[in-house]
């Protein structure tokens, strides 16, 4: 299974935790996801599935791919690595899986697969982290593909 966790990129910042939900992209924000969608819509398979927070910064960043989504409550800003993972039936999936969330959930996923000691792995905002699954000598391992900042593309 191929894992793709996807950061919301800039959003404006707000002072009340009752607007989160309702957060936009910056100007900087939108190019991030324009640069990052483009980038990732060239690598993903066309069965590829997406799904999103109810946050409407990540629906923004989601909407840049031009790929259809699906938005789940449990990958909300207070979401949990065991929510995501049982969402997207890692490691049995077969498909490639897009997952548009937030920190400081997508960063313990990636702790928490890769095996690091650090449990808040920290991702920027708009960047990738591909992960995939895979047996080696009756072992399943989880691999780095790729860890991708649209600030560099």
């Amino acid at each position: 299974m191929d894992l793709i966790l996807w950061r919301h990129a800039e959003a404006v910042e707000e002072a009340s935790v009752a607007l989160d939900m309702r957060r936009e992209l910056t100007h900087r924000g939108e190019k991030q996801a324009a640069r990052m969608s483009a980038w990732l819509d060239r690598q993903l398979p066309e069965n590829a599935k997406v799904f999103c927070s109810p946050a409407r910064r990540t629906e923004q960043t989601a909407l840049a791919l031009g790929r259809k989504y699906r938005v789940k409550a449990e990958l909300g800003p207070e979401g949990t690595v065991e929510e995501l993972l049982q969402l997207v039936q890692w490691p049995e999936a077969k498909s490639t899986t897009v997952v548009v969330g937030h920190q400081p959930t997508l960063g313990r996923t990636v702790s928490q697969l890769l095996g690091l000691k650090d449990q808040d792995c920290a991702l920027r905002k708009g960047a990738v982290w591909w992960l995939r699954t895979r047996e080696r000598n009756g072992i399943l391992q989880t691999v780095l593909i790729c860890a991708q900042s649209p600030d560099t593309l």
